[in-house]
Order: structure tokens, then C-alpha cells, then sequence
């Protein structure tokens, strides 16, 4: 018999603290993030926990929010691009101030050349704006602005 919930209800959780991708090319992948992001590099590897014999990753820090960005490598890699229809990610969605900050956003996308969906709005199920792009592993990434 499953515990009710209201008897142990769920601690809080306060943000993000990293996110984790495996990527075909971690050199690549390293001078994407670090270009697009301005993020810092911890010039370190560490084990990839559950498969700590066939890779390890090394970690980006965005200076500004502190979210840590870890890009890990693995020997069974077959190289197949990602793809979020399959079991697992399906996107990995940062969160931006303001509807100006998509814009500044946009702006530095298209500097780096990285093509973008522009900025998207909605409203359901709160009003809210949105830019999606994709990582040279084709991984879904999503800036969001609530508001």
C-alpha cells in the first residue's frame, strides 16, 4: 500500500541547480555553451556516476545565475543525434527576467549565428514568451520569460 501523501508532503525545492547532457563532441559542445552562455569553464573532469568506466564530464558555470551546465562524454555514444521523441529530455528551458531579455536574447543568437524560433508568445496557461533554439547535438533549449 502506497503512503499517503499528505502524511510526508514533499520538501521545497529551490531552483535549478545544474543540468547535465550527454554530446557527441565535448570540445564542440564546451565552446558552444561557453560561447553562447559567457559561461566559465571548471577546468576538470569528473565521473559520469553510473558509468564512471566509459566517461566523465566537465562543467560550465553561468557566471551571472550560477546554474551549472555539465556536458558529459561516454564511450557508448553511438553518435546519434538527439532526439526528443524518444524516451528521456525533451527540452531544457531557462528562465529569463523579461520579454526584453528575449529580445537582447535574440539579438546575440543571431549574432552567433545560431538559428531561433523568434520570440513566441502565450497565454495558456499564463501569459508567457519564448525562444527556442538547438544545440550542435540537436538538443531542444528554450529561454522563458513568464509575464
Amino acid at each position: 500500500m502506497q503512503p499517503d501523501a499528505s502524511d510526508h508532503p514533499a520538501p521545497g525545492i529551490t531552483g535549478i541547480h545544474h543540468i547535465s547532457v550527454t554530446v557527441t563532441d565535448l570540445a564542440a559542445s564546451l565552446a558552444w555553451y561557453q560561447r553562447l552562455l559567457g559561461a566559465d569553464h571548471l577546468p576538470m573532469k569528473f565521473p559520469h556516476y553510473g558509468c564512471e568506466d566509459t566517461g566523465y564530464g566537465e562543467l560550465l558555470v553561468d557566471p551571472r545565475s550560477g546554474v551549472v551546465i555539465g556536458l558529459h562524454t561516454n564511450t557508448g555514444n553511438d553518435g546519434q543525434r538527439f532526439d526528443e521523441a524518444r524516451t528521456g529530455l525533451d527540452h531544457v528551458a531557462l528562465n529569463v527576467a523579461s520579454r526584453a531579455d528575449l529580445e537582447a536574447w535574440t539579438a546575440r543568437l543571431d549574432d552567433l549565428g545560431i538559428e531561433h524560433s523568434g520570440i513566441r508568445v502565450g497565454e495558456q496557461p499564463f501569459p508567457f514568451a519564448t525562444v527556442v533554439f538547438r544545440d550542435p547535438d540537436n538538443i531542444q533549449l528554450e529561454l522563458f520569460a513568464a509575464g
